[in-house]
């Protein structure tokens, strides 16, 4: 991260880059030393949208992938038309979610989850359909049922492959918000950045924060993965 901030600094000065196209890394340190409370609370919105967007996919898209790996036959009638959906670039469909919702956090939240939903439900159905053999016929002769192997078995074994998708739906929760807020919000770092102008350093101090924030987010998130499944750094290469 020190490299890169000293070749950014490095090439806006060699370069004499103008300071409202790309600012230098002083400058933007002093727009958020100048305006931190301004900055926050529309960091402040921007979170809270990817949050919210994020943890309704957690939800959905858990429960859907447990759905298809129960049952084979929905999962290869479902599984086809949700490939094709992940095609359809996702901030496209803002203005449709901003006629139809408003200009509210609504539309917001659902362009954060269309952008999380596939990658978490697919890693779900990918890690509950890849429990070794084993396991399962392990379960099988001492009689458990089908949720008893579930919950000890598939569960625990899938939880590589959810994190997996959790930690890629991350950084998009924060891409679809800042996203929704260009196209129509009246909050959050999106809304700096499309009202700084020609304060380049003004945008840029918005986008070391959207950074800042993944980082930080990305963090916690490796600390619950550890925390949830400790044993995948002992039996993994």
């Amino acid at each position: 991260m020190v490299g890169l901030v000293a070749a950014w600094w490095a090439a806006v000065e060699l370069l004499d880059v103008a300071p409202y196209v790309v600012p230098a890394p002083p400058a933007v340190a002093a727009a958020i030393r100048d305006q931190p409370g301004y900055l926050l609370h529309h960091a402040g919105v921007t979170l809270a949208t990817a949050m919210a967007g994020y943890g309704l996919a957690i939800a959905t898209a858990v429960a859907l992938g447990i759905v298809l790996a129960m049952s084979r036959r929905l999962a290869q009638a479902v599984t086809p038309t949700l490939l094709i959906l992940s095609t359809i670039p996702k901030p496209a469909l803002v203005p449709v979610l901003i006629i139809a919702l408003g200009f509210g956090t609504g539309p917001k939240v659902v362009l954060v989850w269309l952008m999380c939903f596939l990658p978490i439900a697919l890693a779900t159905t990918a890690g509950l359909t890849a429990t070794p053999t084993e396991l399962v016929e392990l379960a099988r002769s001492l009689t458990a049922s089908r949720w008893r192997t579930f919950a000890t078995i598939r569960l625990p074994a899938a939880l590589p492959h959810l994190f997996s998708g959790l930690r890629i739906a991350l950084p998009l929760a924060l891409i679809g918000a800042v996203v929704s807020e260009l196209f129509g919000g009246l909050a959050g770092l999106g809304v700096v950045i499309q009202n700084a102008g020609t304060r380049a350093d003004l945008a840029f101090a918005a986008i070391t924060l959207l950074a800042a924030m993944s980082t930080a987010l990305f963090g916690l998130l490796t600390l619950t993965t550890r925390a949830a499944a400790p044993w995948v750094r002992d039996t993994t290469a």
